[in-house]
């Protein structure tokens, strides 16, 4: 008869703990959006900032590679995913 209780308190500290690892997971998900967001944003800002100035072509152009390279390192981070770096990469190509 005293199997069965312990056998229960087994089960529900296993389920309590699976519930505290996703609970973990899902923390570290949302961390790594939201830096993910921010990185964007910034990236995004540095563009309009550029456009806003108006530099020449020759000087843009080395800007679009440096603005590329930080895409490419963010991609290689795992920051941004293959979609993304597609997608940031052709807006920063159709700009100049």
């Amino acid at each position: 008869m005293r199997r069965r209780p312990l056998r229960r308190a087994a089960v529900v500290g296993g389920v309590a703990a699976v519930a505290h690892h996703a609970g973990t997971r899902s923390a570290e998900a949302q961390a790594a959006e939201q830096q993910q967001s921010q990185q964007i944003a910034d990236l995004q800002a540095q563009q309009a900032q550029a456009a806003a100035v108006g530099a020449p072509a020759s000087v843009g152009g080395a800007d679009m590679v440096t603005q590329l390279e930080s895409l490419k390192k963010l991609l290689d981070e795992g920051v941004l995913t293959q979609a993304e770096f597609d997608m940031q990469k052709q807006k920063l190509l159709a700009s100049s």
